[in-house]
């Protein structure tokens, strides 16, 4: 059964919700180019009380762009819910304990730092790194990010249901695409696996209906009920559309369309009730 996932984005150290296809490489000198829905008066710590009163479990906490600040409100939220909440952006081998153990966040998320070029040049998913921090935390602690965009076909003007993993603040595009296959090979090493849908996130438009039945279809056996998606959610319903088209495979996350975030679509209070009543 579909369940509604809390989210906490931090860019230049305070809550944002930003339309994710516009989003700088580095948060430290933000430009005009970062369009944003919203920028929350309040710390992290309020957004992870809230999920926390509620019982909202498995959230993620997203750094989006390399400003110290994000780092120290993403360890606020973990401190405020320690041992509750996943936290993503820049995790590697080099810090992915640190945020475990020291700043007491239940799981890491991991995606840029797994690809690398391979001899062709291409930009591709590192099977040896994504075995080396599986080895360093565990698969339970360990979420992997195959965040993606829309690809079109070399001889097409659609994407024909196409989707490249996206990095770097999902600017760009690697040479791994999602599929049946991928999300079954890297389902062996980690617990759960997120996937926003770059090209709608925080345009409240809707969801890609496409790519979240694509991601039920996908979804490893070992996987059921641990895909998260995100992007361009915009209505309660939207919680029974991503559970009919992924048979309850796929879970959700709210941004720029809730109230908390300054939206006007969804009430928190109601995509609570649906996890109390689902």
């Amino acid at each position: 059964m579909t369940k509604f996932r809390g989210c906490i984005d931090i860019h230049a150290g305070q809550v944002k919700q930003i339309v994710g296809g516009s989003l700088n490489s580095d948060d430290v000198a933000p430009t005009s180019e970062t369009k944003e829905n919203f920028v929350s008066t309040q710390p992290s710590s309020f957004y992870a009380k809230l999920y926390q009163e509620n019982d909202v479990q498995g959230c993620h906490v997203i750094k989006l762009g390399s400003n110290p600040a994000n780092d120290e409100a993403a360890k606020l939220a973990c401190q405020t819910w320690p041992e509750k909440l996943q936290v993503g952006g820049g995790i590697n081998d080099t810090n992915a304990l640190e945020w475990l153990d020291v700043h007491q966040a239940s799981q890491i998320i991991v995606t840029s730092w797994l690809f690398t070029k391979d001899t062709h040049g291409c930009t591709v998913l590192d099977w040896t790194r994504l075995e080396k921090i599986l080895t360093l935390v565990g698969k339970d602690r360990l979420v992997v990010d195959l965040s993606c965009r829309r690809v079109k076909m070399a001889d097409s003007q659609t994407s024909n249901g196409r989707w490249a993993v996206a990095i770097n603040k999902w600017q760009t595009l690697t040479d791994s695409e999602l599929s049946a296959d991928l999300l079954a090979r890297v389902a062996k090493y980690c617990g759960e696996i997120l996937v926003h849908a770059a090209d709608v996130e925080g345009l409240c438009n809707g969801i890609d209906e496409a790519l979240v039945q694509k991601l039920g279809e996908w979804c490893p056996a070992a996987l059921n009920g641990r895909i998260v998606y995100a992007g361009g959610a915009k209505l309660v319903a939207d919680l029974e559309l991503v559970n009919k088209l992924s048979d309850g495979k796929v879970d959700l996350t709210y941004g720029s369309a809730l109230d908390i975030f300054g939206g006007k679509m969804v009430k928190f209070a109601d995509v609570v009730e649906w996890n109390k009543t689902h």
